[in-house]
This record gives structure tokens, sequence and C-alpha cells, in this order.
């Protein structure tokens, strides 16, 4: 939902359009989603409202129920560029999203625009899904382009964590395989917090909104409470990742999209050693290892930290964003161009913003 987020203030100020929002009906109920989007306070509209309904655009982050809408849709990556970084459960073209089973339905491509992120993206198309080609644009990364919108208002993010005058911001990050950092380790976060003194360093836990669909709030903070009673900050999966890298000293994770994106703006990383188990060759994390600090959980946690920031790089790695990204700072402007073709308006003539991510809200 947040990458949709990301996108939808391209369009819904213009007064010849309106944006409604649906989930999609896949059968298996994730926790909190449609609470998420009723909370956005838009128009949400029933899944068997939005099949029988002809839209002149409809964006998507994921392929989830798009084959079944009328009209014209852009399909987006919904994390960290479209070649995921884990290897597929098969090992084969399971490990990135850009092949016929994700991107067409018998001979018929389903996205109008297939949105890429890097020119990369491009040529692995050309070998997955050659039929696709003409669909694609290399848009960038939205989200991207809203972290390092945030890097100048980094104080005022470190001050809405609780963050005080000479505390070091430990971010912890972990995605949702067997072989994430939560995976391998469901206690550190409460390692961390007992490792770090309070007095300099600010602990703040981003988990991915899988987790927390998965096993629900109630479950996650009965898991978290020991670490949080210590210190820990946790921020919600709806928002607070991205403000939390533009604070962040040093950001601990394994091979989800939030670590590559924190390396990819120049802060400290460790990555969990631990990860590297199901990493594509050559795919965004893979490049991340090399340039993170390796997270060894059976060592000091404290002395890993204390030597990650000892390198810290302040600028961003080029290596990194050029995986990322190949159209830094522009996204929303392509992707505005793509909406507004689409629809077979005219594009506003005023500018797109980029936006900084908001201010975190942590769970209290």
């Amino acid at each position: 939902m947040n990458r949709i987020l990301d996108v939808i203030p391209a369009l819904e100020s213009d007064f010849r359009v309106q944006v409604v929002l649906g989930v999609p009906d896949t059968g298996y109920r994730w926790y909190g989603v449609e609470e998420r989007v009723r909370a956005l306070g838009g128009l949400v509209i029933p899944w068997t409202q939005a099949v029988r309904t002809r839209f002149d655009l409809v964006i998507a982050a994921c392929n989830w129920g798009i084959a079944e809408l009328d009209g014209p849709v852009v399909l987006m990556p919904h994390g960290a560029g479209s070649l995921r970084s884990r290897v597929g459960h098969d090992g084969g073209s399971g490990g990135h999203g850009l092949h016929p089973g994700e991107l067409m339905r018998g001979d018929r491509v389903i996205p109008a625009a297939l949105a890429l992120a890097t020119d990369d993206e491009v040529v692995a198309l050309a070998r997955s899904c050659p039929e696709a080609i003409p669909r694609s644009i290399v848009a960038g990364d939205p989200s991207f382009d809203r972290i390092l919108a945030g890097v100048p208002y980094r104080g005022a993010y470190r001050n809405a964590l609780g963050a005080r005058p000479g505390q070091r911001v430990v971010v912890a990050t972990t995605s949702w395989s067997e072989h994430s950092l939560f995976g391998n380790d469901p206690l550190v976060f409460s390692r961390l917090v007992e490792a770090l003194p309070t007095e300099d360093y600010l602990v703040v836990a981003v988990l991915h909104p899988f987790i927390w669909r998965g096993y629900g709030r109630r479950q996650v903070l009965a898991w978290l409470a020991a670490a949080r009673a210590r210190g820990l900050v946790v921020l919600p999966p709806e928002e607070g990742w991205r403000a939390a890298l533009a604070a962040a000293d040093v950001v601990v994770g394994d091979h989800g999209s939030v670590l590559q994106y924190a390396a990819a703006i120049g802060v400290p990383t460790l990555m969990n050693t631990g990860s590297l188990v199901d990493v594509r060759p050559g795919s965004t994390a893979d490049v991340v290892s090399r340039v993170a600090s390796p997270l060894r959980l059976d060592r000091s946690l404290q002395a890993q930290v204390e030597r990650a920031l000892a390198v810290r790089a302040n600028e961003p790695d080029p290596e990194v964003v050029g995986l990322i990204t190949t159209r830094p700072g522009a996204a929303l402007g392509i992707l505005r161009r793509t909406f507004y073709g689409l629809m077979g308006l005219s594009e506003p003539t005023h500018g797109v913003p980029v936006s900084p991510a908001p201010r975190p809200r942590p769970i209290r």
C-alpha cells in the first residue's frame, strides 16, 4: 500500500480525477490490510464492485487480482526493484518478478505499462518475458526519492524517534523469511538493547509488514515486550522506516529492501551473514553484502556496531544506487506522465515535488 501512497499524490488533486481504493480478494486474508486502507480516508470499494467497474487507470504494486480488472494497469515493484534478491522456491525464475507467470495470462500481457526501476531490469525482462518489452518504462524508484528528500530532516526524525543529544540511532530491520534477521534469531532485538548502553544508543525496530500481517499486532508486540521494556522503539508497519533510515547512524539487517536502501544512501550497514543462504548471485542484496559489514549473531553485537560506525560513509553508494534506480529524483514525474497518457488526459502544467517521508510515529 505504501508504494501506491507514494504516487497517487500525482493524481488526486486533479478535479478531473477521482481515486478509489480496493483490496484484491485473493482468498487469503492478510491481517489488518483492509483496516489500513480504510484508515487512509479514501473511498474504498469492495472487490466485487471493482471487478465489475470500468476504470480509466489501475495502479498496482503487485500482480494480485490485476487480471480481473477492466482498465489499463500500471504495475510497479513493491520493493527495491523487480529483480528480487531472494532465489525463488524452485531456485529458478521465481527469483524475480519479470517472468510470464506474473506478467501474462495466456498470450496476453496484463500491464499496459510496466514500471521498472533500472535499465538492467529492461535487459532481464528481454530475456525472461520479451512480450512485455513494449509495455516497459524505466521510471526509477519513488520510495528511494522520498528517502533522499527526507535526509535534510534528519534532526526532526531523530527527535520524533525519541533520540537524545549524543545518542546513536541503531535501526534494526528484518524481512520475513526463515533466513531473515528475525528468522535467524527471534531474540535479536532483545540482544541489541541489552548489548548497547541506553545512554549511548537508541535501538529502533523495523519489521516487514508481512510479519505484522502474518501474526497480528498483539502477538508481535508480545514477542517484543521484553525488548520494549528495555527501551526498544518499535515502528508500525504502515510508515516510519524511511524516516528512520534518514535518522540512522547505523542499520542492522538482512537481505531485505530496507537494508538495501540504507546502503544506497550511505548509512553504515551490518548484514546478517545467515541471510545470504537464499540470496541470488548478482542481486542487489548480494552487492550490499559486499558493501556492508558482516553481522555474526554469535559474536559481540556492540563490538560489531562500533566497527560499522567507525567507517561511516555519509555519501550515497553509487553502485547500490544504480541497482535501485537509474532515474534518481525523477520517478514521480515519469509515472505521472505515464498515468495521464493512459487516461488520455493532458498532464497538469505544475511540477511534481517529491515529498519527504512523514515523521515516524513509534508504537507507544
